[in-house]
């Protein structure tokens, strides 16, 4: 066996023991009994501590750089090295108890998030972020950073980025997308009352399902339930699911879940199938996995052409509801701007805002000039200040995001950067492939569907989120792609 395979054979090896995590932690959020939490985070905390030893091995590192000098391995072996001796070299800072520790603290942060939730009380989960942000603050230190400790957690999700960028990406948000909305705010707003009408979750249900399957999504490769916050989780892109929720009084729930998952899972079935556990078999970054989401959502799932085809099918299911109501009236209602408290319901401008909030809570926390104790009035007068709404409870307000109980700190400006490229992206296809909105408004998504295959999932890692940007569209993050679709796209529906 040449040491290119052995290599190989040891990576699937911890991508089974990650996947096999994976199953765990999907059936923690859709099917789990609530008894069987204290035994399921000992279980993710042993396997977690498993895949941690299998990634730190002397041999692993001693075959990784003899790989690395390798010159008769190709292009994309090679950079699957430099990708695994990186990913390498930062497991080697943590100790296996540190891991172990980490996984039990983030599935009891779980537990005591959705309880905290659901009676709206946050001093219930406090004590477990609190463990959390401290373990997470060691982390920073074990991974090191140069310039903002928050650096190192965006270096996760968002390999390579910087919190000096993002406030600079952030800072245009500030200048040109809060005056952009404010222009909305003084115009008619559009009706949506009808979106908050009875729904049967059966038939929304029905109608999610027909969704996923027209953007491509394969049902022989994965499979939708329900959970409290819809996400996307794979174990191989032959078994890649989601999930969702129904609201039987807001429509927008179901239907934004189902397309935005969808987006995120049409992503991971389309990797390589061969080079699974490989960093060539892996998306790049959070950032250019929002994208895919984010382009099906906005670009696709909130545009008119893609209702012209859909509407109707929606009427038929609930004819009482949408009897007098045109494509138009229902194009406009999803499209409404204006503040709201819940990041995931927010219009596709003022969520931005949502991010941004989020971004300086974190960058807050990690850095240590707020603490856990302080979160419900810090985030409460955030919300005040950025969005002008009162928060009524810590249910709608702190306790909304599962995110913070997952460690995911770092996570929350990937889906800024996400729409940004979405933007970018999606215009770039449209130069591409002239019919595209005729073959969208006929029900054909295919089109899309294949370029994207193309141009982003077929890659794994290959590019870093920065090269990719610039193969498919010429030019690196541009800001001002997205304030154009925007600008084109609101001004047509507020007359500007």
């Amino acid at each position: 066996m040449t040491n290119y395979l052995k290599y190989k054979s040891i990576m699937n090896k911890i991508a089974d023991v990650q996947y096999s995590s994976a199953v765990l932690n999907w059936d923690q959020e859709t099917y789990m009994p609530p008894k069987g939490a204290a035994f399921r985070a000992q279980q993710l905390a042993t396997l977690a501590g498993i895949a941690h030893e299998l990634s730190t091995t002397e041999e692993l590192g001693h075959l990784l750089i003899s790989l690395s000098q390798d010159n008769s391995l190709s292009e994309k072996e090679k950079r699957n090295i430099k990708e695994s001796l990186k990913k390498y070299n930062d497991n080697k800072k943590y100790t296996t108890s540190f891991v172990e520790e980490l996984s039990k603290s983030i599935s009891e942060a779980f537990q005591a998030w959705q309880e905290a939730k659901k009676t709206s009380n946050f001093s219930l989960y406090a004590p477990y972020l609190e463990k959390l942000v401290k373990l997470k603050r060691e982390e920073c230190k074990l991974l090191g950073y140069v310039e903002h400790p928050y650096d190192a957690m965006l270096n996760q999700y968002e390999p390579d980025a910087k919190t000096a960028d993002l406030e600079v990406l952030f800072a245009d948000v500030r200048n040109q997308l809060v005056a952009f909305v404010k222009k909305i705010a003084a115009k008619p707003q559009n009706n949506d009352s009808f979106m908050y009408l009875h729904f049967d979750k059966d038939k929304q249900w029905e109608f999610g399902v027909g969704l996923l399957k027209q953007m491509g999504y394969d049902f022989e490769a994965g499979r939708q339930d329900i959970s409290s916050h819809p996400f996307t989780t794979n174990f191989n892109s032959e078994d890649v699911r989601v999930t969702t929720r129904t609201n039987e009084n807001n429509l927008n729930e179901m239907i934004w879940s189902c397309i935005h998952e969808g987006g995120h899972a049409l992503y991971e079935q389309g990797l390589p199938v061969s080079e699974y556990g490989l960093p060539s078999g892996e998306y790049i970054s959070l950032g250019i996995h929002e994208s895919q989401s984010r382009l099906w959502e906005n670009n696709v799932g909130r545009s008119l052409p893609y209702w012209n085809t859909n509407f109707s099918s929606l009427q038929k299911i609930f004819p009482e509801n949408f009897k007098n109501v045109s494509t138009e009236d229902f194009y406009k209602a999803m499209n409404i701007v204006k503040p709201s408290l819940i990041r995931t319901s927010a219009d596709e401008l003022t969520y931005h805002f949502h991010i941004l909030i989020r971004f300086e809570i974190e960058k807050a926390l990690i850095q240590g000039s707020i603490e856990v104790k302080d979160l419900p009035d810090y985030w409460n007068e955030k919300y005040k200040e950025y969005l002008g709404v009162e928060v009524p409870n810590d249910a709608q307000g702190v306790l909304q995001d599962i995110h913070w109980s997952h460690g995911s700190f770092g996570y929350f400006p990937t889906y800024s950067l996400g729409s940004f490229y979405a933007a970018q992206f999606f215009a770039q296809a449209l130069k591409e492939i002239p019919e595209l909105e005729s073959e969208i408004e006929k029900g054909n998504t295919k089109p899309l569907l294949d370029w994207l295959r193309e141009k982003v999932h077929i890659h794994g890692k290959y590019y870093t989120a920065a090269e990719l940007c610039l193969f498919i569209t010429g030019e690196k993050l541009n800001f001002n792609y997205f304030m154009a679709y925007a600008t084109k796209k609101y001004s047509r529906l507020y007359h500007l």
